[in-house]
């Protein structure tokens, strides 16, 4: 497993095929498919191709992708921080999700202050964006929490729905 941050109560690493399970839920969770849309995820197999096709493939031609959030002590799948490089997109997109069961706990500011950190030091970043459904109040309070700016709000290709967009430039 490639660890690539550890906190007081977190470990975030790079995602494997043995991920298959933890994928299958948190795609399937009401919250994923609310905010961020159904991905067609339904089997393990799905699941495993979507590691293998997503966070897989990130890691080799970006260097980062999306990782996953584990509890330190019992090395529990809680979630999910990711850094992604999209083709609509000039700078790299911060994002994150945790089933439901793990919300308001502080895990996902934890993770994503750690990947803040991670992204100017060990990728050199200077600038990143996020970009959240209209009415995703807990992810727009989070990232007005770790210093994004908004800016605007945004389509991404292929569709229809305002996004909002931020901006965060890395000190």
């Amino acid at each position: 497993m490639n660890q690539i941050i550890k906190t007081e109560r977190l470990r975030v690493r790079e995602f494997n095929e043995g991920d298959s399970e933890f994928i299958l839920k948190l795609l399937n969770s009401p919250g994923w498919l609310q905010f961020i849309g159904d991905r067609n995820i339904k089997t393990l197999e799905d699941a495993r191709h979507y590691i293998v096709n997503g966070p897989l493939f990130s890691y080799h031609k970006f260097g980062f992708g999306p990782y996953l959030v584990e509890l330190h002590d019992t090395k529990k799948p809680i979630g999910m921080s990711s850094l992604i490089k999209r083709d609509a997109l000039e700078d790299v997109d911060i994002g994150f999700a945790f089933l439901s069961e793990h919300t308001g706990k502080g895990y996902a500011y934890e993770a994503s202050e750690a990947l803040l950190r991670y992204a100017k030091n060990n990728l050199g970043l200077k600038k990143l964006v996020a970009i959240t459904n209209l009415t995703n109040t807990s992810s727009i309070k989070l990232l007005q929490k770790i210093g994004f700016v908004s800016q605007s709000t945004i389509k991404m290709p292929d569709d229809d729905e305002e996004l909002l967009f931020f901006t965060y430039i890395i000190h």
